[in-house]
């Protein structure tokens, strides 16, 4: 049933989820206006399966008459038998039921590149051009299913798109530079090899890697199915692409974005670079030492009253602190000027908490061991917090406004210097800690913002292998993240500053690559300024279109609260920032003039002339006579400045693109990433995003929803899944089509799941519907365009098939249109392999196989099946290419475009035009139709029971009597058992070989009917349904029942439908070919 919403007559689908549970109902919209409620072919409760018939069986029940009719005749059995099968059309097809995806996959792809599909379609169309600028990969080895989920994804709209006549432009890409690539390039060489490499030698062998490897994944995105101009993809290493990012960089520059500072940035002590935040990662488990220590107060403002006089000398600021080794680093302690803070005077211990965490690790220091204690300055609010954690008694003294301490002065624990008390921002809380934070602006972002508002010296004493400097005093050449932290904790223990030490559990940045924990350190690094146009990018981004919606709260809030990027990295292999330095005063040189001249360089010789050009020869004219005082800066460009630039190395210079793309597709981590990189480049230096679109996808998990890895041995290889394994019983060859098919079964929107149970149901459905294009290619194998019949001569069984196709096709067109790629899913597999099957395949055999060649209703069943076939092919085709395609190829007539020209390939065909007189089906025939489907449904579950009671064999064998008090119905199911057109009779609606409407159920031979059902109408009018045995005898050729058998001289084994049609045939064998 179906209820009316709106201005959409809607028919709810009883979807079947591949996994085995019911999913949320899905929707078809029906375009008509009207409050008649609706009834769907759709909502048949029945399933088909296919048995080992080749095309399609229905349900067991089911007459297989003019099947066995056709069959050879048995050895030892009279000629006479079977001596009809001549005039029986069986189905004909060479187009195998077994893909055989491993060889016809790759033949169909050869098939589209010989003839350059691609191209050709996209040239000829003339609606419009569609730009999905491509996401460059990284090529640094094989491709993983989360690759195959991105490309797929963004095949299905550019080939939907092809089909909606729009020009596709599509240009692959891949990120070539950066650590990645380094670090593999490394990795193959030992170490005498390393200390022989050149930056040259480096550059080279690195740009020879990540070529290879664009060509090996090249070759499997191919075998994906996926479309692109695969013959020029963008890489940015090539020398176009290189002098367009420095030009970006040059605009950036001269617009006051671009500056060189101080400041602390992630570092990667493993890497030896600095890092964006897109090149961290947060794994679970990290463990630090943490520290309270405490600091001791020499002197206070004259503003603060002479509130902490009584406490001198004695009074200690406690802070707390998961970092030990930034402490040689500390400039002031900071605290919130709103908080409520207390003076606490400690006492003695609660308990011994020296081994309490159970580890030895967590231990109080020798100062609580003293006879005198300090008096401690905390957070009143965690005063109760710290007392159970230390195991003291701590009483409070007085009470203070943060305010009221700043312009304290406390000696340094390390190197006796006085530093401050200052205010900080919000970032001071009494979540944790002491609410006392221990600021060193070399060593922090908040600390370096609060060390600038007080104008503090900026310490970052760490090099930059993670070692302290001679700067550090006595910790000098110790590794800040090992034994020089260790280090600090003990100098504080051993001079009475520690109150406990404790392993902290949290999460800390790792370096993405080394997978190994990174530091926050301040070092001179060039920055791109977002501040100067935070507000323009926020503004853009609410001007995006966000799939989903809540995409756009996340890259909003992380662009809005970001601090300002640093784009240099201390490594070899990249696009080199373009600046040189003074030789003595080590100032910078960077004019539009000077990046000009590079920009040009690069862009006929590589980034690589960076490096073996001198620095003479870099220089435009105007400075050459001062080459000699200057030396070539030798850092690079973050890697996500690279990939950031693509929209205007390759969409504002390649001819067919425009900037914005019409789309972004990449996964939900690119919203710090790709996404973020690309809106601040284009916002900077044009404005405007760079796309108009942004579609993110979740990642890739096994399908007990768990993350991928080697060590749990639960990865699944796209490769594998296509070609198969090394057992093909445990991993089969399942061609790129079942892949697709996956891809558009799950709501990408979230974290979607893959595994060996979810891809044999993916096959298995893939198999169905196969099965089910077979079918109607089969059963047209006769068939030419000049036999169709008028819509106005058709059954209304076949009106009504055409209505349900149309709304079909209209409904997997919005969902295309809004990327709800699962619902057409869930659409196909109900509507194509169910419904199609269980009902009108069902019912359309008989006039199929035995109506006659000519006959009208077999050229009406054609008429419909043809244009099942030629919308559902072309549907299904951005999702299955290769099958859609296999199809085409073997379509037994050719198929003509609006515009005069044979479609040779499916997707020269373009979208099944809307068809208006299709969904213009009368509403009141709509709500009738819907009526008999469902009693049809309750007719097969009484026809069941006889079957199984023994009574029938198959429905043929059976008569059925329905009676209503409903007069209106009563008359319009009389009418239909004698309905001038022979497939809209209810007894071939039913399979049954009659029908008989009763007025009465008071006679004798009503109530003898053996079997009985009833089936409640929607409006509450009952149908009373009896089943007995067919009256006559049973026709040779069509297996149904009939009084009218033994009335022909020369076939008294036919009926009068078979004697009409044998009549007027000749006798010589015709083979089927199956």
């Amino acid at each position: 049933m179906a209820l009316q919403t709106s201005s959409y007559r809607v028919m709810l689908l009883r979807t079947c989820s591949p996994f085995g549970k019911p999913t949320s109902a899905s929707l078809f919209y029906f375009r008509r206006s009207s409050s008649v409620k609706v009834l769907s072919l759709l909502n048949t409760t029945y399933y088909s399966t296919y048995s080992n018939y080749e095309f399609c069986s229905s349900s067991k029940r089911r007459s297989r008459g003019p099947v066995m009719a056709a069959k050879k005749t048995p050895e030892g059995a009279k000629q006479e038998d079977g001596k009809y099968k001549h005039t029986v059309d069986l189905p004909k097809t060479t187009f195998g039921m077994r893909a055989n995806s491993a060889v016809r996959e790759p033949e169909i792809q050869k098939l589209w590149d010989e003839n350059q599909v691609f191209k050709r379609v996209a040239d000829t169309n003339n609606g419009g051009s569609f730009i999905l600028h491509d996401g460059p990969p990284y090529a640094n080895g094989d491709l993983h299913m989360g690759h195959a989920l991105n490309k797929i994804l963004k095949d299905i709209i550019n080939r939907y798109k092809l089909l909606q006549n729009c020009k596709v432009h599509y240009v692959p890409g891949w990120d070539c530079h950066g650590l990645p690539i380094e670090l593999k390039v490394l990795q193959s060489l030992d170490q005498n090899a390393r200390k022989e490499l050149t930056p040259l030698k480096l550059r080279a062998k690195a740009a020879k890697f990540a070529k290879a490897t664009v060509k090996t994944q090249m070759a499997s995105f191919k075998r994906y199915g996926v479309w692109a101009d695969w013959d020029h993809p963008y890489l940015t290493l090539d020398p176009e692409y290189e002098a367009a990012q420095i030009e970006v960089f040059g605009q950036m520059a001269f617009q006051g974005y671009i500056y060189r500072g101080r400041k602390p940035v992630h570092w990667s002590p493993s890497s030896r670079t600095a890092l964006a935040e897109a090149e961290l990662e947060y794994p679970e488990g990290h463990v630090s030492k943490s520290v309270y220590a405490i600091f001791r107060l020499v002197s206070a403002p004259p503003t603060s009253g002479g509130l902490l006089e009584e406490f001198f000398p004695n009074l200690c600021l406690a802070i707390w602190t998961t970092t030990p080794w930034t402490i040689p680093a500390n400039a002031a302690v900071a605290v919130n000027a709103k908080l409520q803070y207390a003076i606490v005077e400690v006492h003695s211990l609660l308990e011994d908490v020296s081994t309490s965490s159970g580890d030895g690790k967590k231990r109080l220091g020798n100062v609580l061991k003293e006879q005198k204690k300090p008096f401690l300055i905390l957070a009143s609010d965690l005063v109760p917090t710290l007392e159970a954690k230390w195991g003291m008694k701590l009483v409070m003294k007085k009470t203070l406004l943060g305010s009221d301490l700043e312009n304290c002065r406390y000696i340094h624990p390390l190197d006796d210097r006085e530093c401050p008390v200052v205010t900080g921002g919000d970032y001071i809380t009494t979540e944790s800690g002491t609410g006392l934070v221990h600021t060193a602006p070399g060593h922090g972002q908040e600390d370096y913002v609060t060390g600038m508002k007080y104008g503090l010296t900026v310490l970052s004493p760490v090099d930059d292998d993670g070692k302290f400097t001679e700067e550090a005093g006595q910790f000098s050449g110790l590794d800040v993240l090992g034994d020089g932290n260790v280090a600090v904790i003990e100098y504080l223990d051993e001079h009475l500053s520690m109150i406990m030490v404790e392993p902290y559990k949290h999460k800390y940045p790792y370096d993405w690559r080394t997978k190994k924990p990174t530091i926050f350190r301040a070092t001179e690094q060039w920055f791109a300024s977002v501040e100067g146009f935070r507000k323009a990018a926020m503004h853009a981004i609410s001007q995006v279109t966000w799939i989903p919606s809540q995409a756009e709260n996340r890259i909003s809030a992380m662009t809005s609260s970001r601090s300002d990027w640093c784009i240099s990295r201390q490594r070899t292999w990249g696009v080199p920032i373009p600046v040189f330095y003074h030789v003595e005063s080590k100032e910078p040189l960077m004019s539009e003039e000077t990046i000009d001249h590079i920009k040009s360089i690069i862009s006929q010789k590589g980034s690589d002339a960076w490096w073996y050009m001198t620095v003479e020869e870099l220089l435009p004219d105007k400075y050459r006579d001062k080459a000699s005082d200057y030396e070539k800066g030798t850092d690079t460009m973050d890697v996500w400045f690279d990939s950031g630039s693509s929209w205007a190395a390759v969409l504002e210079k390649r001819n067919g693109l425009d900037c914005p793309a019409d789309l972004y597709l990449e996964g939900t981590d690119q919203h710090r990433g790709w996404f973020q990189s690309s809106l601040l480049t284009s916002i900077a230096t044009k404005g405007k995003a760079p796309y108009s679109g942004v579609i993110t996808h979740g990642f890739v998990l096994d399908e007990k929803g768990l993350k991928m890895s080697k060590s749990l041995g639960n990865v699944v290889d796209p490769s594998t899944v296509i070609e198969g394994g090394k057992n093909p019983g445990e991993a089969p060859s399942y061609g790129a089509d079942v892949l697709r098919l996956w891809v558009s079964s799950v709501d990408y929107s979230g974290d979607v799941m893959i595994g060996p149970q979810v891809l044999r149901q993916m096959s298995d459905i893939y198999r169905k519907l196969r099965g089910t294009l077979r079918f109607l290619l089969a059963n047209l194998h006769d068939w030419k365009a000049e036999y169709a019949v008028p819509y106005s001569d058709l059954p209304m069984i076949d009106q009504h098939a055409l209505f349900q196709l149309e709304n079909v096709v209209q409904s997997i067109r919005e969902s295309y249109e809004n990327y709800q790629f699962f619902k057409i899913f869930q659409i196909i597999q109900r509507f194509v392999i169910i419904d199609l099957s269980n009902f009108y395949f069902d019912a359309a055999k008989d006039r199929l196989y035995v109506g006659g060649t000519t006959s009208f209703t077999r050229r009406s069943c054609q008429t419909v099946l043809a244009a099942h076939l030629l919308s559902i092919v072309r549907v299904i085709a951005p999702i299955l290419p290769h099958l859609a395609e296999d199809v085409w190829q073997y379509l037994p007539f050719q198929y003509t475009t609006e515009d005069g020209s044979v479609a040779k390939f499916v997707f020269e065909s373009r979208w099944p035009a809307i068809n208006e007189r299709w969904l213009g089906f009368p509403m009141e025939e709509i709500g009738f139709w819907g009526k008999i489907l469902e009693l049809r449904t309750e007719v097969n579950k009484v026809l069941e029971v006889a079957r199984t009671r023994k009574l029938i064999g198959s429905s043929l064998d059976a008569k059925v009597y329905l009676h209503t008090l409903d007069d209106d119905l009563a008359a319009r199911l009389t009418e239909m058992c004698s309905a001038k057109n022979d497939a809209d009779t209810l007894h071939r609606i039913f399979i049954t070989s009659q029908v008989e409407i009763v007025s009465s159920l008071e006679n004798e031979r009503i109530e003898n009917i053996p079997y009985t059902g009833e089936y409640l109408t929607g409006e509450k009018s009952r149908v009373w349904i009896g089943v007995s045995r067919a009256d006559g005898s049973k026709c040779e050729r069509c297996w149904n029942y009939s009084r009218q058998v033994g009335s022909f001289m020369e076939h008294p084994t036919l009926c009068s439908r078979c004697y009409n049609v044998v009549a007027g045939q000749p006798f010589p064998a015709l083979v089927a070919v199956s």
